[in-house]
């Protein structure tokens, strides 16, 4: 297993990373699930913690796998058979999600994420024996990962009061494997390769906003409840959005250095997980709607404006160093009006409306520049 060019021409995602990103639709989809029907209940903490936390169980695992075939993918029949171990992995996460919602049981999703983490441990110390160059690098992954996920199983024994200060400890402690091991030798993972792969998790998440705002045309047909219609045109135009938003010219690429790629990397978490809970937002706006859920339209609408805020903010802030003039504030003013639309009529489509004058500005913003520039 040796590492390939950073340089490498026509790097594109492979069919086995394509079949690896598909088998964790279903952790995402029921991850959204469980934090719309928590909110529609009136749990929000609960529903906040538990999604917040089996999120970062799919995201880090996902992240994890990308880096590493960014860098070492072989595509060998050892590595084919390693990754689709830890796809059983992901499916066994995705089976506990839901008594990690109802009865904060997190056994089930730790296998399935210790399955996973383990599949990683293996090409590590491939990459140790067939790339001398970055042994050390390897090798740091390799231990890291294969303790924090001992520590992860340990976790299981411990009493109630002790397990949400040991989840804590032990997501810091993944999160510094990587800043440990890019630092002895930096991985050679392909940048255009990382932006790809990046924006096709994007279009996971971005899924689920699709399918709430199908439910809601559906319901609003079964229901005879025209109300829904206006709520499903406002979370197309707020999909539509989104994906515009992050898909703008030009494609961002990860930084080159050690701490430049891994604030970037790190920072799609919220990212991903914002917009995967607008998807639960726009349900619970449904079920508020049809008079099914049993919170306010005020909580009903902070559930999708929340989400929007915070992926305004965290895409501001990944590509803040291309930002000037206008651009400094524009994202978190139209975050802060995001925010206060919650408390007018019609909370969702006043955010859909933000929204889509924030991509016609943006639109204007650029093609001023090309100007310029030509």
């Amino acid at each position: 297993m040796r590492a390939r060019r950073r340089d490498e021409e026509h790097r594109a995602a492979t069919p086995l990373e394509l079949f690896f990103d598909l088998c964790f639709v279903v952790a995402v989809a029921l991850t959204s699930e469980g934090l719309h029907h928590n909110v529609a209940e009136g749990h929000v903490g609960h529903g906040l913690i538990g999604y917040l936390s089996v999120f970062f169980a799919i995201w880090w695992a996902w992240v994890n796998f990308t880096w590493f075939a960014s860098a070492y993918d072989t595509d060998d029949d050892v590595y084919r058979l390693t990754v689709l171990v830890q796809i059983a992995g992901a499916l066994i996460l995705a089976s506990g999600v839901p008594r990690a919602f109802s009865d904060g049981d997190f056994t089930t999703i730790t296998y399935g994420y210790v399955v996973m983490r383990l599949g990683s441990v293996v090409n590590w110390l491939r990459a140790a024996g067939g790339d001398p160059a970055h042994r050390a690098t390897a090798l740091t992954f390799a231990i890291g990962v294969g303790v924090v996920q001992a520590g992860w199983l340990l976790r299981l024994l411990l009493p109630h009061a002790w397990l949400a200060p040991a989840f804590v400890l032990l997501v810091l402690a993944d999160l510094l494997v990587p800043v440990l091991g890019e630092r002895r030798r930096q991985t050679t993972w392909h940048p255009h390769h990382i932006a790809e792969r990046y924006q096709l998790f994007t279009l996971i998440v971005l899924g689920e906003v699709v399918l709430s705002t199908s439910v809601a045309i559906q319901r609003g047909v079964d229901a005879g409840n025209g109300q829904l219609w206006s709520l499903a045109a406002a979370g197309t135009l707020i999909v539509f959005a989104i994906w515009w938003l992050y898909f703008d010219r030009p494609d961002p690429l990860p930084p080159a250095s050690v701490r430049g790629a891994l604030s970037w990397g790190y920072g799609h978490y919220f990212a991903f997980s914002s917009i995967a809970a607008v998807g639960a937002g726009l349900a619970v706006a449904v079920d508020h709607d049809l008079h099914t859920g049993h919170v306010s339209g005020r909580v009903a609408g902070y559930a999708v404006a929340v989400p929007v805020a915070v992926f305004l903010v965290t895409l501001w802030a990944l590509h803040l160093p291309a930002k000037h003039g206008a651009g400094l504030v524009l994202f978190p003013g139209a975050a802060a009006l995001v925010l206060l639309a919650p408390w007018l009529v019609a909370p969702v489509d006043l955010i859909a409306a933000v929204l889509v004058v924030l991509v016609a500005v943006t639109l204007v913003l650029r093609h001023r520049a090309a100007t310029r520039i030509a």
